[in-house]
C-alpha cells in the first residue's frame, strides 16, 4: 500500500519529465527498509556529472522517503507490540469493557438530560401555579376590605402584589367594637306586621306542596359533603337579595363564608370575598338575615350574631339548657343539636332541652341583641326528623334525608300550640340532606343535598 503512494507520489512529482520510472525497495545499512526510483532521461545518453540526477527530483524523493519514513513509524505504533501488530487477549478485552461503559454511561447522560428537561417543564408548570395561586389568594385577601373605608379601590386591590397577612383579633376586642345600630321606623312596623301570620298581604298560607329540587350548584373538594347555602330576604346595603353566601361544613375549624354577587356566581365557584369567622361555627344551622349571619359557635349551646358590614361578631347569648355537639341532633347526625331559621314573622332557633326529653323547642329572638322573646315545646322527637323549618309561624319536619321519597310529616302552629301529621312528597334527589330553610322573600326552600345546592319550590293555602 505504501508503495502504490510513493509510485503515486513519484509519478505526480515527474509527471512532463519522463516516460519511464522504476520502484526498487531494498533495506539500507540501518535495516530501515528504503524506496528509490529509476527513471530514464528522455534527451541524455549519459550523466554529465558523477553527482548525475536532477536537483529539484533529489529533493522531492528525499522528502518523499522521510514522509514514509514517518508513516512506517506510526503503523509499527499503532500495531502493538504482538506479532503482525495484533492486541494481546487481555488488552482487546479491556477495549471491549472500556467502549460498553462508555456506552452505558452515554445512555445514562441521556436518560439524566430527559430527566432534567422532564423536571424543567414541572419546575415552570408549578411557577405559574405558585404565581396564580399568590394572586387569588392576595384577590380573596385584599376583598375583605369593607367599601366605603378610605384605602385603594376594588380595582387596585386585584392587582398582584403581596397581599396582606390576616391577623384574627381577639373576640373581646371586636365585641368592644360593637356601636349603637339606629333602626327605621318604617322597619319597625314592617316587622310588627311580620309578627301576625295570615295578616292582610302578608301573604302566608299552610304548606300544601312543594316541587322538585333545581340543582344551583355543586360543590368540588370533600369539605362540601354538607353545608349551607342561603340568601338574606331582608338584606342591608350594599348586599342585595342576589347576594349569595355559602359554608363548607364539613371539618373542624370551619370558619370561612364566601359571599356570591349572585347565584350564577356561585355556579361557577368563583367567590367575590372570603370571610373568616372570628370563631369556628358548629354545622349547618346558620342563617343570614338583615346583614348579619347567625350562627352557633362550635362546642358552645350559644348563638352568635357576625356583622356582615363590620366584620366582628355584634352579639353572642346562651340558649339555656339547650343540647350541643350531638346531645339534641337530627337523625342524620352532625351535631346538628342548634338549628336556626328565618320565616316571614322573623328570627328562630329550633332545638331541645332534658327537660323537654329530647322533643323540638322553639324559640323567637330579637336578630339585634338574640334575647329569647318567646318559647314553645312541642311534641315532635328531634331525633325522629331529618330537618325542619318554619314558614309563617309554623314548624315543618321532614321524614328522612336519605330515602328518595320522603315527606314533609309533622307541623307544629306557634300560634294554636298544636301539631297535626302531615305526607306532603318531598324528594330526596342525592340521597343525603344535611341542610334546610325557608326564604320567604323567595317562596323558597334552600337545601344541601350531598354536595349539591338545590332549591325546592313551595305552594302555599290562601289564609
Amino acid at each position: 500500500m505504501l508503495g502504490l503512494w510513493v509510485l503515486l507520489w513519484g509519478s505526480l512529482a515527474l509527471r512532463g519529465r519522463a516516460d519511464t520510472a522504476f520502484l526498487h525497495r531494498a533495506p539500507d545499512s540501518a535495516g530501515h527498509c528504503t524506496y528509490s526510483f529509476t527513471v530514464a532521461s528522455p534527451v541524455e545518453a549519459a550523466c554529465p556529472e558523477a553527482a548525475g540526477g536532477v536537483p529539484e527530483l533529489r529533493a522531492e524523493l528525499a522528502a518523499l522517503a522521510a514522509r514514509l519514513s514517518r508513516l512506517e513509524s506510526r503503523e509499527r505504533a499503532a500495531g502493538g507490540a504482538g506479532p503482525g501488530g495484533a492486541r494481546e487477549p487481555h488488552q482487546v478485552s479491556a477495549a471491549v469493557r472500556l467502549e460498553a461503559a462508555y456506552g452505558e454511561l452515554l445512555r445514562a447522560k441521556a436518560r439524566l438530560e430527559e430527566e432534567k428537561g422532564r423536571l424543567e417543564r414541572e419546575k415552570e408548570e408549578l411557577g405559574r401555579r405558585l404565581e396564580s395561586s399568590a394572586q387569588e389568594i392576595t384577590r380573596l385577601r385584599a376583598g375583605r376590605c369593607p367599601p366605603g373605608r378610605d384605602g385603594p379601590g376594588r380595582d387596585t386591590l386585584r392587582a398582584p402584589g403581596k397581599a396582606p397577612r390576616w391577623e384574627p383579633q381577639p373576640l373581646t376586642f371586636q365585641e368592644l367594637q360593637s356601636e349603637r345600630t339606629e333602626v327605621p321606623v318604617s322597619r319597625l312596623l314592617e316587622e310588627t306586621a311580620l309578627g301576625r301570620p295570615g295578616g292582610a298581604d302578608s301573604g302566608c298560607g299552610e304548606l300544601v306542596w312543594v316541587g322538585e329540587p333545581v340543582v344551583f350548584g355543586r360543590a368540588d373538594s370533600i369539605a362540601g359533603k354538607y353545608g349551607v347555602w342561603m340568601k338574606d330576604p331582608e338584606p342591608v346595603p350594599p348586599f342585595t337579595r342576589d347576594t349569595t353566601w355559602r359554608v363548607d361544613a364539613v371539618g373542624t375549624e370551619v370558619r370561612q363564608l364566601f359571599q356570591y354577587e349572585e347565584a350564577e356566581q356561585l355556579a361557577r365557584g368563583y367567590p367575590a370575598k372570603v370571610h373568616i369567622l372570628p370563631r369556628p361555627l358548629e354545622s349547618t344551622g346558620a342563617v343570614i338575615y338583615r346583614g348579619g349571619l347567625f350562627f352557633q359557635p362550635r362546642h358552645s349551646r350559644s348563638v352568635a350574631r357576625y356583622d356582615l358590614r363590620g366584620e366582628t361578631v355584634t352579639a353572642e347569648r346562651e340558649i339555656p339548657g339547650a343540647g350541643y355537639h350531638g346531645q339534641y341532633p337530627y337523625s342524620w347526625g352532625g351535631y346538628t343539636d342548634i338549628d336556626l331559621a328565618v320565616d316571614e314573622t322573623g328570627l328562630w332557633v329550633i332545638y331541645s332541652t332534658e327537660s323537654a326529653r329530647g322533643a323540638i323547642v322553639l324559640s323567637k329572638l330579637d336578630p339585634q341583641t338574640l334575647e329569647i322573646r318567646r318559647t314553645w315545646e312541642t311534641n315532635i322527637r328531634k331525633r325522629g326528623v331529618a330537618n325542619s323549618f318554619l314558614i309563617c309561624g309554623t314548624l315543618y319536619t321532614v321524614s328522612s334525608y336519605s330515602a328518595p321519597n320522603a315527606t314533609i310529616n309533622f307541623a307544629y302552629d306557634t300560634a294554636t300550640g298544636a301539631s297535626r301529621a302531615l305526607s306532603i312528597p318531598f324528594e330526596n334527589r342525592f340521597r343525603y340532606l344535611s341542610m334546610l330553610d325557608y326564604n320567604p322573600s323567595e317562596r323558597q326552600l334552600f337545601a344541601w343535598d350531598s354536595f349539591n345546592m338545590v332549591t325546592y319550590p313551595v305552594r302555599l293555602s290562601q289564609a
